[in-house]
């Protein structure tokens, strides 16, 4: 069974790519969110595998997010991809239960390189 993957960015662009590069890489794509809301909604309505999470969202922030996924989906793994990668926020994302942190622009390897190894991880954190 095909991994099922969310992906959360404010970003059309952003969004297209990820979902570009993770169908073809044989994901399945369940939903894609623009804001903290769509997220938590879709996150549990469809509760996928793999989150792929903004930290700058135009509603919250991916920290908040993330937290509030965890305590209701402790299992799913999730990577946090954004622009802003100063080492306090990508340790407060790894400590708050993030598998992997992307810092953008990525390449589309790394992407998938992270995501294989978040899915097939138990808990270890990883960052790019």
């Amino acid at each position: 069974m095909k991994n099922r993957i969310l992906i959360v960015d404010d970003s059309f662009y952003m969004r297209t790519m990820l979902k570009n590069m993770l169908t073809d890489a044989g994901y399945d794509v369940v939903g894609e969110a623009a804001n903290g809301q769509q997220a938590r909604e879709m996150a549990f309505e469809f509760k996928p595998d793999l989150i792929t999470l903004d930290v700058i969202l135009p509603d919250n922030t991916g920290l908040e997010v993330l937290k509030d996924i965890r305590q209701e989906l402790p299992d799913v793994k999730i990577v946090m991809c954004s622009a802003v990668g100063q080492e306090i926020i990508v340790n407060e994302a790894l400590e708050s239960g993030a598998s992997a942190y992307i810092v953008k622009p990525f390449s589309e390897d790394k992407v998938l390189e992270i995501v294989s190894t978040a899915l097939q991880s138990d808990g270890d954190e990883a960052s790019a």
